[in-house]
């Protein structure tokens, strides 16, 4: 392993660790905690990470950064105590890693660009611990828009791509045009799909999503980011809507269609 010099090391580290295995060993709650037990935290805590990064609440985003930091170390110390491995072996780890993963800086690789590096990192990656695909470490518990798009992110690393987004934007037409014409055909006189039409739409459905991520993917759009903007601008247009009705001396639920969208195309002047 290539030796780095360690920069800036800090007590508060030590500490914090010893703080984190007095707890396991005093606390009653942390003592019967596990891998499994906290893992629904770990997750609650990742996004109030993300959370406090999209409102640029640097404050926030220290104490977040806190709380996950908590969790690795909490669960080290887990891991430690049923004889797996301990927070030095974490540490280790994710050294020897980013050492291995980036030649062009501890070795002797030349690259030109940052698709080199990413290419590069796929195929390292690729010859360790026996991978067999390079699809393989996206997460399955990922949200499903985050998830499609981080697997053509490697199945185009590897040349596996459109070479245009115009290409991949006919897809998407492709993929419409099939969904439609499923639908349109196999409805029954209400305007209903029996379950065997209604699961094979949701394939198609699905075909439409990941091909409109792809074309998203060509401009550096991340879909997930996308939509949660998108439902973020919802909620704020239907509030206006909500408050407009209730200086009105309305309940939503005694409007109608046309007075709620009228509303609606008012505040969609000031809430972009």
């Amino acid at each position: 392993m290539h030796k780095l010099k360690p920069e800036n090391p800090v007590k508060e580290f030590d500490e914090f660790v010893t703080i984190i295995k007095r707890l396991r060993n005093e606390c009653p709650w942390d003592k019967e905690q596990t891998h499994d037990s906290i893992r629904h935290l770990l997750l609650e805590e990742t996004y109030e990470t993300l959370e406090a990064i999209d409102e640029k609440n640097y404050d926030e985003l220290k104490k977040e950064l806190g709380d996950l930091l908590l969790h690795v170390a909490f669960n080290s110390v887990i891991a430690e105590g049923d004889g797996n491995f301990d927070l030095k072996d974490v540490i280790n780890a994710i050294n020897q890693k980013m050492i291995t993963r980036h030649p062009h800086v501890f070795g002797n690789t030349k690259v030109s660009s940052t698709n080199e590096v990413l290419k590069n990192w796929e195929h390292i990656k690729l010859n360790e611990a026996g991978r067999k695909s390079v699809l393989e470490g996206v997460p399955k518990n990922l949200p499903s828009l985050t998830r499609a798009y981080r697997i053509q992110e490697k199945s185009a690393k590897v040349g596996f791509d459109w070479d245009t987004s115009t290409d991949a934007f006919k897809k998407i037409d492709e993929e419409l045009q099939e969904f439609k014409q499923e639908a349109e055909s196999n409805k029954n006189a209400e305007g209903k799909l029996n379950d065997e039409v209604r699961t094979k739409l949701e394939k198609e459905l699905g075909d439409i999503l990941f091909a409109i991520i792809n074309y998203a993917r060509f401009f550096e759009i991340n879909p997930e980011n996308a939509l949660r903007l998108t439902i973020e601008k919802f909620i704020k247009r239907f509030n206006y809507i909500e408050q407009e009705l209730d200086n009105r001396g309305k309940k939503i639920t005694e409007s109608n269609l046309a007075e709620m969208d009228a509303i609606w195309n008012e505040a969609k002047k000031t809430i972009t």
